[in-house]
């Protein structure tokens, strides 16, 4: 066993993750077998291979970029987040986003676009448990960004723009030309099952770097992620006016909501935890959550603007919030460059110094924990995109500038590797994103994001190990 898959600290106390010590030299090492090594395995679309997965597990690769949707256009390229949701006959309905920047032109049909100029949003699919595409076609068009998301109890997916490009605003570091769009961009879009989206932004959860979202189906909330990679990230609630299950859809209206410590302005959550941090946190509103730019200021002040709001009442910092998830009545969601530099490790560039970091919010007492914490860049590598198994695993994609691999994380705080991506030749940048574990737990879905990425279906004895 390799050392990448040593766990490299675990304390417990009640409760799934409640309380878990920081990784690196703060805990003592446990070996972690997970499903066993891995070897090189063919995908089952084309025989090359893509991924390396342990004895046992198989996965076909489909719906890649330039391949067809059903109803002839072609398949956009920057996979990322992604639900899957129950379909007839065994089968799962797909909502997978793309994270499409720049005015390069709306895909699919461009009556139904949200902007015309606008390359991102997100195609839903029918697929079997083995990765066969049934039906395939977009379903919101004309956004831009769209990072994650989250899945929705009424069976919808909110699919999040991670960023706040638009006419009214500056053009961002990629060099799109942002006077050619039509609409304003950083918002979350509803997309249900079974239908085209009406791509009608939620406005009042906010125009910022959206990543990722939970929902409480006890409380109607919508927990939120920011990804600022060059400034400081929050963590906000969306309190919709009306329980979205009740309503039967996520209505515009509501309040926005930023975390805060509680006793502790602006407390930086972005450095290294201490064994079993834990604290007490309160939520303070944002008042101006749409707000209007006039003179096109510069895009890094726009980015910034709604999360100020929040800290000039205190509101804590972390470093790049990505994925988010609900399992239980707490929302994990992780932090990509949260934690210290270890001795001999590169800090990355942009906001934060450390390889990432997984925090546990119990929805029900406010309280929020440390989970994991990495103690350096070979044992966990900027974790990203996160989903959870029927046994309470998380699975986090990983996107680090060495090797990207899918890496399990126990409720008892221990860390595995399950899966590394064959790098891809010409795209250094490939990682994994949008990991998903299809209706009872048979497949997991998963993209690989890439200039010319693609969805791979994986299958095998799960029973076998953690997930």
């Amino acid at each position: 066993m390799d050392r990448r898959s040593f766990i490299t600290s675990m304390i417990a106390f009640a409760g799934p993750f409640a309380g878990v010590a920081c990784a690196g030299e703060r805990g003592g090492a446990r070996p972690v077998s997970g499903y066993g090594p891995l070897k090189p395995v063919a995908d089952r679309r084309d025989g090359k291979v893509r991924l390396h997965l342990p004895e046992g597990f198989a996965y076909r690769s489909f719906s890649a970029a330039g391949d067809e949707f059903g109803d002839g256009t072609l398949v956009p390229g920057r996979h990322d987040g992604m639900a899957a949701f129950s379909g007839p006959d065994g089968s799962a309905i797909l909502i997978r986003n793309h994270e499409v920047n720049g005015p390069v032109g709306a895909f699919g049909d461009k009556r139904r676009a949200y902007d015309r100029m606008a390359g991102g949003g997100t195609s839903t699919l029918r697929v079997s448990r083995y990765g066969e595409v049934l039906h395939s076609a977009p379903s919101l068009t004309g956004t831009m960004m769209n990072c994650s998301g989250g899945p929705m109890a009424w069976r919808a997916w909110v699919s999040c723009e991670e960023t706040v490009n638009g006419p009214d605003v500056a053009d961002d570091h990629t060099g799109g030309d942002n006077s050619r769009l039509r609409r304003k961009h950083g918002y979350i879009f509803e997309v249900p099952v079974g239908r085209a989206a009406t791509a009608r932004p939620i406005r009042s959860a906010g125009r910022f770097a959206h990543e990722s979202v939970a929902f409480d189906p006890s409380t109607g909330a919508l927990y939120m992620t920011e990804d600022n990679f060059s400034f400081p990230s929050g963590f906000y609630r969306y309190l919709p006016p009306k329980h979205p299950v009740q309503a039967g859809r996520l209505l515009d209206g509501g309040r926005l909501q930023m975390l805060a410590v509680k006793g502790a302005r602006h407390a930086d959550l972005s450095a290294g935890q201490r064994r079993g941090a834990s604290y007490e946190t309160v939520w303070v509103d944002i008042d101006d959550p749409d707000p209007t730019f006039t003179g096109r200021p510069a895009n890094d002040v726009a980015v910034q603007a709604v999360g100020r709001q929040g800290r000039e009442q205190g509101a804590a910092i972390f470093a790049r919030l990505e994925g988010a998830v609900f399992h239980q009545g707490v929302v994990y969601f992780v932090s990509t460059q949260g934690g210290d530099t270890a001795p001999g490790d590169k800090a990355p560039s942009g906001f934060g110094d450390g390889r990432g970091q997984v925090w546990a919010y119990e929805t029900w007492s406010g309280r929020l924990r440390i989970a994991y914490e990495s103690p350096r860049s070979s044992v966990l590598d900027l974790p990203d995109n996160v989903t959870v198994s029927n046994r309470g695993t998380l699975v986090l994609c990983e996107d680090g500038d060495g090797a990207n691999y899918l890496r399990g994380l126990t409720t008892s705080a221990e860390l595995f590797d399950f899966c590394r991506l064959e790098p891809i030749p010409g795209d250094p940048g490939a990682e994994f994103a949008g990991s998903t574990f299809g209706p009872g737990g048979h497949t997991l879905y998963v993209n690989v994001q890439a200039e010319h990425g693609r969805s791979i279906a994986i299958w095998g004895p799960w029973e076998r190990g953690p997930f």
